[in-house]
C-alpha cells in the first residue's frame, strides 16, 4: 500500500507544490536603485573534483574555483546556485578549450556579458631520480583562468615550481660548501597559442641550481647536492634566466616571473620580480 497517497511523496512534489515554488519571489532579479554596477560577483573557493587534460595525459585532482560575472547597476543580485549547478553538469576533462566553453556557458547562464573562472589545483608529475632512476610524484600549484570581457575571451596560466637555489656569494667566500635552500618560482603568462603546464615546469627547472624530487636515494642526494654547488644562482639570476627563456618563446605575449628563496641562514626570504613587457 502506498503510504503517500495522491503522489505526495517528498521526492515527488504535487502540482500545487510546484505552483507554490514558482510563486516564491525571485529577489535577485528585482530592480536595484543605487545605480552601481558590480564588476565581479559570484562564488569563491568552491572545492570540486575535476579531471585535467594536459600534454602528458589526464589526471584527477581537487580544484578550488572562483566563478564570477558582471552584474548591471539595475539588478539586485546574481543567481549564486547557478554557478554550482553548472559545475555539477561537467563531465569533460578540463583543458584550455574546455575552460573557454565553460566560461561562455557561465556568462550565458547568468545573463551577463562578462565573467571569469579561476581554477586552482595541485598538478602532479612523475619524476625519475637522477642516478637511481627511482620514480616518485612531485606536486606543483597551478591556476588556469578564463575570462570573457565584453564578448572577447582571454586566458591565463599560472604555475608555481619549487626548486633548489644555491648562493654564489656563499660559495665564493666559504672554504667549505655554500648555503642553499628551496625556492618557489612562479610564472603567470598569457599566450597566443597553447603553452603546456609541463613546458613551464621544464623551463623553470632548467634554470634552477637544481630541481626537486619526491624520493631520492643516497647516490641521488650526492648528485643533487653537487649539481646545485656547480650551478649557483642569486634570486636575481633566477628571474632573469627564466625571463630570458620565456621571451625567446614566440607564443608567449606577456608574463610575470617571481622567485622567493627561503633563505637557510636568515629568518626572511630573498625575492625578485620581473614583468614583461
Amino acid at each position: 500500500m502506498n503510504p503517500f497517497p495522491n503522489d505526495t511523496h517528498p521526492n515527488n512534489p504535487t502540482i500545487k507544490d510546484k505552483q507554490r515554488m514558482n510563486a516564491i519571489a525571485d529577489v535577485q532579479s528585482s530592480r536595484d536603485l543605487r545605480n552601481l554596477p558590480i564588476n565581479q560577483v559570484g562564488i569563491k573557493d568552491l572545492r570540486f573534483p575535476i579531471s585535467l587534460k594536459s600534454k602528458e595525459g589526464e589526471q584527477s585532482t581537487v580544484a578550488r574555483l572562483t566563478m564570477t560575472v558582471f552584474l548591471p547597476a539595475d539588478q539586485k543580485g546574481t543567481h549564486m546556485s547557478r554557478f554550482v549547478a553548472l559545475m555539477e553538469q561537467q563531465t569533460e576533462a578540463l583543458d584550455f578549450d574546455r575552460l573557454h566553453k565553460l566560461t561562455a556557458e557561465m556568462v550565458a547562464l547568468l545573463n551577463s556579458h562578462s565573467g571569469k573562472i579561476s581554477v586552482s589545483f595541485p598538478f602532479f608529475r612523475k619524476k625519475s631520480a637522477p642516478v637511481s632512476g627511482i620514480q616518485s610524484l612531485l606536486d606543483y600549484d597551478v591556476t588556469l583562468t578564463g575570462e570573457i570581457k565584453n564578448g572577447a575571451y582571454s586566458h591565463n596560466l599560472k604555475v608555481m615550481v619549487p626548486v633548489t637555489s644555491l648562493c654564489p656569494c656563499s660559495k665564493e667566500i666559504s672554504q667549505y660548501g655554500a648555503h642553499n635552500q628551496r625556492s618557489h618560482v612562479t610564472i603567470s603568462l598569457t599566450a597566443n597559442a597553447e603553452v603546456g603546464i609541463e613546458e613551464i615546469i621544464d623551463c623553470v627547472e632548467a634554470q634552477a641550481s637544481c630541481q626537486l624530487y619526491g624520493l631520492l636515494k643516497r647516490p641521488d642526494e650526492k648528485y643533487v647536492t653537487e649539481k646545485a654547488y656547480e650551478n649557483p644562482k642569486f634570486v636575481e639570476d633566477m628571474v632573469r634566466d627564466v625571463a630570458t627563456a620565456l621571451i625567446a618563446d614566440g607564443r608567449i605575449e606577456s608574463f610575470i616571473v617571481e622567485s622567493e628563496n627561503f633563505e637557510s641562514i636568515h629568518n626572511h626570504s630573498a625575492y625578485a620580480y620581473i614583468a614583461y613587457p
